[in-house]
């Protein structure tokens, strides 16, 4: 798997998360199985670059190459800057967002609304395109499958940006209309694996193992992006990965590797974000993991007062402690017999 001149370790790739794919939580999921992590958006508005947001996203020390930044906007000189700007800090690849749906992107028209107007998205990407060229950087689009379900317009945008030098194109199989809502649907997805030359990524709804084989045959594609499953799940990238490369499942992980794996990872999160904010922004990292487990629900409510980062990792041991001495098993990811029927009409 390579994205322009780069080689990836595999084709598993951690969707970009808004308050969720931070430095810490990328580093886990490759430690995890991922082969590739794409950073929160960062804007393009150079205004904002000095903001504490911007530079802890814009912070990649001690991450795993290859380093990949999303960036968010509406202009494309702007885009070109802050292509530069993030260049200058480590970016190796840089990604256009084009599949936000959020309400407070696309009411200034970036994210998934750009893609209600093609001449301004086009120039964004050439605009970022030629930026980075120079620099020997790929330049990679996650988009949606169009506005709506009567305005899907990916094949066309993706072709356009495939001859404008995009190295890679990322594909949610929803609208913007859908935001997270509904199923997704992979035979657009597989219409532009169809349509381009450069790598597609099929994102979207990919929960198992068997999903996730069930997807790539029924869209070609050369990739999968996985977002909210990993959300307390990080380990579904090796899940996937050991059963798309054997045909067999995992076992459901220790609690012993688990306590290891989320400890090290808040660590990690802490060392990011301070005190303060670090004890209050690890609730949800915290909340995803147990939220399936005995007595998970009482346990989240009980961290959720805790503003100490020792004392929420004190509690978090006893916790994990007392679920490993009852010989708990994590739930198991992907143990359906058949794969998923992924026929749908686009």
């Amino acid at each position: 798997m390579h994205i322009g001149p780069i080689a990836l370790p595999n084709n598993l790739f951690v969707a970009p998360m808004a308050g969720v794919t931070d430095r810490p939580f990328r580093r886990l999921c490759k430690r995890l199985g991922a082969g590739y992590a794409v950073s929160e958006m960062v804007t393009s508005r150079r205004e904002l670059w000095a903001s504490l947001k911007t530079s802890r996203r814009a912070d990649h020390a001690g991450e795993p190459a290859p380093i990949a930044v999303q960036i968010a906007g509406v202009d494309p000189l702007e885009m070109a800057d802050a292509a530069r700007y993030n260049i200058d800090r480590g970016a190796r690849i840089i990604d256009i967002n084009m599949g936000c749906p959020a309400k407070k992107v696309c009411n200034v028209f970036a994210g998934s609304a750009l893609m209600s107007d093609e001449p301004l998205a086009l120039a964004i990407v050439h605009a970022v395109v030629s930026a980075c060229a120079p620099r020997g950087v790929p330049v990679t689009l996650k988009m949606r499958t169009g506005r709506s379900d009567s305005e899907r317009n990916a094949v066309r945008l993706a072709r356009a940006a495939a001859d404008a030098g995009v190295a890679l194109l990322s594909v949610h199989g929803r609208t913007r209309a859908q935001g997270f809502g509904g199923a997704a649907e992979y035979d657009t997805v597989a219409a532009v694996k169809a349509a381009v030359r450069v790598p597609v990524v099929a994102n979207g709804d990919i929960h198992t193992p068997h999903k996730a084989r069930a997807v790539l045959a029924h869209t070609g594609a050369d990739a999968l992006m996985i977002g909210r499953a990993a959300q307390g799940r990080p380990w579904i990238f090796r899940e996937i990965g050991h059963f798309l490369a054997t045909g067999e499942l995992l076992p459901a992980p220790r609690t012993h590797d688990v306590a290891t794996w989320l400890i090290d990872h808040l660590h990690d999160h802490y060392a990011l974000y301070g005190e303060f904010t670090g004890v209050r922004s690890a609730r949800k990292h915290i909340g995803w993991t147990v939220r399936a487990l005995p007595g998970g629900e009482v346990f989240r409510a009980e961290m959720n007062r805790i503003d100490d980062c020792a004392a929420q990792l004190a509690a978090l041991t006893r916790y994990l402690d007392r679920l490993a001495q009852d010989h708990a098993l994590w739930p198991a990811h992907g143990d359906a017999a058949n794969e998923p029927d992924l026929r749908r009409v686009a």
